[in-house]
Formats: C-alpha cells, structure tokens, sequence
C-alpha cells in the first residue's frame, strides 16, 4: 500500500472508532476484510491510528475538524509535511483538500495543545501539581514496549543474551530489577522463544515496580483479588514462594492464566465466588482495581476522550466497595495492598483517606506513586497494615 493509501485506511478506521467502535476491535476486522494488506502495512495504519487518537483534540484542530479525515490531515500538518502529497485523488488516495481545507488554521494552544479533556484538567493538576503539563505531554507519544524477567526461568542477563540471539535488543530499567526496555523489533516479543519458552512476559515496568513494592515472602498465602489476565499474580510469583489465588469478578479474565502460569512454571490456585472466603484468611490481599487507566491512556488512547464524570462517580464507588470487601479477607499481622493504573488522586491518596476514616484501625504502611515521567505507566500503590 502506498502511504496515501495508508492513510485512506486510518481514516475509515477512525470514523468507525469516532463512532463508538472499540478502536483494537476496528482494528482487527480491519485487516481480517482487507488480506491484501502486508504487516507492513498493518503496522503503519496502527500507528497512524492511535497518533490520531493519542492527539485527537489537537490534530483536530489542524485538520478543521473532528473526524477521521480531519485527525489524519492534521496530523501530517502537525508533522510538518505537505498534506497535498496525500491528499490528492490517485488511486486509493483520500480526496483533494477542499478550498475550506486548504487553509492552515492556528497551532492548537491550552488545553487543546496538551490533548487533554476539559473536564480533567481541573482533576490531573491537583493531582499532578507542575508535572501536569510535562505528564500530559508525555501521554501525547507512544509508550515504551517492556518486558519483566521471570526469575522462576532466567536471570535477567540471560534473559537480555536470549532476545539478542532473536535480534530484540533490551535493556535493563530502573523501575524495576525485573524490568527490561525493548529498544530495538518490540513487534518481535510475542512470537519469539524467549516470551514462548516463559523467560520473559510483557509488562508495564511501573506495573512490575508495584509488584516489588508488595511486603512478600516465602510461605506466604496471597490473593490476587482484582486479578484480570494475571500479570501481577505472575510476578508475584516469580517474587517468593507463595500460596498464591487468582480472583477476578469476572472469571472469563482469569481463562489463559493457568496456561501462563504453566509456561512461567508458577503455581497459581484460581478462586470463584464464596471460594474466596473459604480460604481466607490471607498474608497479603492484592486489589488491583478497575479504574480509569489514566496511567496508561498511552496504550489505550481512546479511554482519555470516552471517559465520563458519570463514569469516574461509578468507579469510586466500586473500589470502595472492594477495599471494604478485600479488607475482610486480611489475616492477623497480614497487608492489604491497593493498586490502581491511574493518575487521578480521587481514585488514589483519597480513596485510601476514606477507607481510613471507615476502618480507623487501618493504617498506611507504604505509599507509591508513579507517572510517565518515571518511565512507564502511571500508577499509584499504598500497602495498608492494620493495629
């Protein structure tokens, strides 16, 4: 496919995801109905798609309007490039720019340069004090691809020797002692031997910082509440030797997990329902709860403009109420442990501070907070002990 054939694609891709279509699912029956596509071409029309949405309210603004054609054009304009080179009727091209197109408006400034929804800006810069405008810069590019060492399989030099044998070159991170950056064929992880053989798992390196933050060791009985696909119940594992469950609400999350865990060489235990009670108490409780994921609005840059005050009212409550929960399934002596991949401090210092005024008998052990900024994803972690 030529480059303005590329962007043809985008734009039809981003009418749909405008249109309320999830944007990984577009995707997908995108490429299934259009075989004539290589990877190459697959790989290019992704990326052209999340810019656009990573920077929707500015590329709109450079492109005159909120659509796909309008996010496209104004991208190719933020670049810097000719739009008339794509825009020009050939073949597969998108049409020529209309006279009304024509016109270059005015560089988007505010709010509006920094991509960020009206409503949440008031919320993220009391949260993120004079980071705000460098976070929110940060959540305009694409994130960095990592990857966590299983120290159950390999050391992370081995781990590093193993990718480099299948031309991925990684490199160790700070955030984390497991975590290496993929600087060179990230596309390359999922088929490789090294991420087939379980040497190494995609994950977010502030998510594997969480994880390290965890007070865990050998013999403990942990439970992973809010567990999902199980990344952290996997690096949890890989921590110490654990009793360890998985525990979703929904347990459809939980189906690859005991083939993960096979491939990880990791015991995991999985837990429905009342099950949970049965084996309480725990050492250390995990809630690792739904949030707004704007830690990692990066990845799913759709999430930034689809998300509501209505929604962020209904989160808040659900945590609440799974702190309330989780916090009865807790041993003598034992932590509880409240995750999220968020940026918002409603969801985050606050909730916890609620929590504390309802359960005066809890307190905060360790408290963490990450942002881009710092490498990876945003995330924020408080350990809770109880007196």
């Amino acid at each position: 496919m030529t480059p303005a054939a590329r962007a043809a694609a985008a734009i039809e891709i981003l009418d749909r995801v405008l249109a309320g279509a999830p944007a990984e699912q577009t995707l997908t029956n995108w490429a299934r109905a259009s075989r004539f596509a290589g990877s190459g071409d697959r790989h290019a029309i992704r990326d052209l798609v999340f810019d656009a949405l990573r920077r929707r309210r500015s590329f709109a603004a450079l492109g005159g309007s909120e659509s796909g054609r309008g996010l496209i054009l104004g991208g190719i304009r933020a670049a810097g490039a000719d739009p008339a080179t794509i825009f020009n009727g050939a073949g597969h091209a998108p049409a020529p720019l209309s006279e009304a197109e024509q016109g270059v408006p005015a560089s988007p400034t505010g709010l509006a340069a920094l991509d960020c929804p009206d409503w949440l800006a008031p919320l993220l810069q009391r949260s993120l004090g004079r980071d705000f405008p460098a976070v929110m810069e940060a959540l305009r590019h694409r994130a960095p691809v990592f990857v966590r060492v299983n120290s159950l399989r390999a050391a992370r030099d081995q781990a590093i020797a193993a990718l480099k044998e299948e031309g991925i070159v990684a490199l160790p991170h700070p955030l984390a002692s497991t975590a290496l950056e993929v600087a060179e064929n990230a596309r390359k992880i999922q088929a490789s031997q090294a991420y087939s053989s379980g040497l190494v798992e995609l994950q977010d390196a502030a998510s594997q910082a969480v994880v390290e933050a965890l007070p865990l060791a050998d013999g403990q009985r942990v439970l992973d509440y809010c567990a999902g696909g199980g990344g952290k119940t996997l690096a949890m594992a890989a921590r110490a030797r654990l009793r360890l469950w998985a525990h979703d609400i929904d347990p459809r999350r939980l189906r690859d997990l005991p083939d993960r865990a096979a491939r990880a060489e990791a015991k995991v235990a999985l837990l429905e329902g009342k099950a949970v009670d049965r084996e309480a108490p725990f050492d250390l409780v995990l809630t690792d709860v739904p949030c707004s994921g704007s830690g990692s609005w990066r990845r799913a840059p759709e999430a930034k403009w689809t998300f509501s005050e209505a929604r962020l009212a209904q989160l808040l409550e659900s945590q609440a109420a799974i702190l309330d929960r989780a916090s009865g399934l807790v041993g003598e002596g034992g932590s509880l442990a409240y995750a999220t991949c968020s940026m918002i401090d409603e969801e985050n210092g606050r909730q916890v501070e609620r929590f504390l005024q309802r359960h005066p008998d809890w307190y905060i052990a360790a408290e963490r907070r990450l942002t881009p900024l710092d490498g990876g994803d945003g995330f924020y972690l408080a350990v809770l002990g109880r007196n």
